[in-house]
């Protein structure tokens, strides 16, 4: 077993919604992963709550079971995930009734940190919420983690907020987006704004245009009752994109801070354009057999998007005139997720048209293998003249900082940064309210006009209208390989 570090308080963590799918598959199997590290006291207590009854045991039973599942076979040490198992402990609760919350509220400690995760239905947000503070089970040091989606509009995401700020303070309140918890996504910043390289190019002076894909190759599945309320504009566009979206384009803040970053997030939010209806392209998967949108979700009367792509406009100093083009849907020829920047070329070649110029782009892999890479044009090696050819500086950080390099999954960081009380990477509530009141408009327009999805093939790049968005303005989307 590796030798213990202490590097936060001792606390209790409480999970709501423990034996669910995504507690079992992110949520414990991080927490287990940062035990292994050494990031977790002796001391801590983990305690699952959920509907289903059964005893700690059982429970204990549950979660080997789903540590054995998704975590890989390196990473198993039957040693420390015996030590781990010890530490949970569960209670059967009725988030809208009485039962279990004497239980619970006898289980906690002292002073300690409090985090209560909800990895449940927004609905239920505000009876928790309520009956932690009626038993006394949350104080003015507790942590209250919620998930997405935070509404379904800007009026439900206002009175979720309201909902939670009837019990929680906003310092108290961790809207997870898991996006932000990236490597890549914080190694964004560090790029920007620790290196003097970029920052004085990064503007609407010297960039072209911005391209943030988040491309999925499988459809949507057993969620197809909950998608089609939802669709990509509001499952995808409005909190992930949006919050890629800023991190590109705000200002340095003062500090990195929580409020700081916070602040000029939510000026980017606000100096968004209203989006014109040609810009703006929505498509559903239709295939042959069951590889069909209307056959998946269960609608044959769908008009849900399962892609969208997008030109936006940022209207301030910084970026005005530079689009930013956004695109995301599943059913797609690959899994990737990437930023690319393109910046403007040279005012004058002096080396003849018969060289192509070839863009320079730095590209910011989020997935599959997390790394950067910058392409730049040199000459082409061998006689016969000034050849220019473009190549990439590519860092792969696997390659880069070793090839076992374990890179946290992006729930660890954020766990561990709820322990540490440090919100950073989670959205504030004017946040979530300022990216809804851009979206709001949006959906009632395209509603209101009636537009169906355009059809378009699994296993492609989306449909054709994605392509034409680009191709009216010159540019070409990045292959998606």
């Amino acid at each position: 077993m590796v030798a213990r570090v202490i590097p936060v308080d001792c606390f209790d963590l409480v999970i709501f919604g423990a034996t669910g799918d995504l507690a079992r598959r992110k949520i414990l199997p991080g927490l287990y992963r940062r035990w292994k590290e050494g990031q977790i006291p002796e001391g801590a207590v983990i305690i699952g709550a959920a509907r289903s009854e059964m005893n700690v045991d059982g429970y204990r039973e549950m979660i080997r079971a789903a540590l054995d599942e998704f975590l890989n076979p390196s990473e198993r040490d039957p040693e420390v995930m015996q030590s781990f198992l010890a530490m949970l402990d569960y209670v059967a609760i009725d988030a809208r009734g009485e039962g279990g919350w004497k239980a619970l509220a006898g289980k906690m400690r002292g002073d300690m940190v409090r985090a209560f995760y909800l990895s449940v239905a927004p609905a239920l947000f505000g009876d928790i919420a309520a009956r932690l503070h009626e038993h006394g089970i949350a104080n003015r040091a507790s942590r209250i983690v919620v998930e997405k989606p935070f509404g379904n509009d800007l009026e439900s995401a206002r009175a979720l907020n309201d909902v939670l700020a009837g019990h929680f303070h906003e310092d108290q309140i961790y809207r997870i987006d898991h996006y932000l918890g990236k490597e890549t996504v914080q190694n964004l910043m560090a790029v920007r704004f620790a290196n003097i390289l970029f920052e004085p190019l990064w503007n609407a002076q010297f960039v072209d245009h911005v391209q943030i894909t988040v491309a999925e190759t499988v459809g949507v599945g057993g969620r197809g009752d909950y998608y089609d309320h939802s669709g990509a504009m509001r499952d995808m566009v409005q909190n992930h994109m949006m919050q890629l979206l800023c991190l590109i384009a705000m200002e340095p803040p003062h500090h990195f801070e929580p409020d700081a970053m916070r602040d000029e997030k939510l000026k980017v939010i606000r100096a968004l354009d209203p989006l014109a209806p040609g810009d703006l392209v929505r498509g559903q998967y239709s295939g042959d057999g069951g590889d069909d949108y209307l056959l998946e979700s269960g609608n044959p009367d769908s008009m849900t998007e399962s892609f969208i792509a997008m030109k936006l406009q940022i209207s301030n100093w910084r970026w005005k005139g530079t689009p930013f083009y956004l695109r995301t849907g599943k059913r797609l020829k690959s899994r990737v997720s990437e930023i690319a920047v393109t910046f403007k070329e040279p005012p004058h070649s002096i080396f003849g048209e018969s060289n192509l110029w070839r863009e320079n782009v730095l590209v910011i892999r989020l997935q599959p293998d997390e790394g950067m890479d910058l392409r730049v044009m040199i000459k082409e090696p061998g006689p016969g003249g000034m050849r220019l050819k473009d190549v990439a500086l590519d860092m792969s950080f696997a390659e880069a900082l070793g090839n076992d390099l374990d890179i946290p999954d992006a729930y660890e960081r954020l766990i561990m940064d709820v322990i540490r009380g440090n919100q950073t990477l989670f959205m504030r509530g004017d946040e979530v309210e300022a990216a809804w009141a851009w979206v709001d408009p949006v959906i009632a327009a395209w509603e209101a006009r009636g537009d169906r999805p355009e059809p378009y093939d699994p296993g492609s790049t989306g449909p054709e209208g994605a392509l034409m968005l680009m191709h009216r303005d010159g540019r070409r989307w990045r292959e998606i390989r």
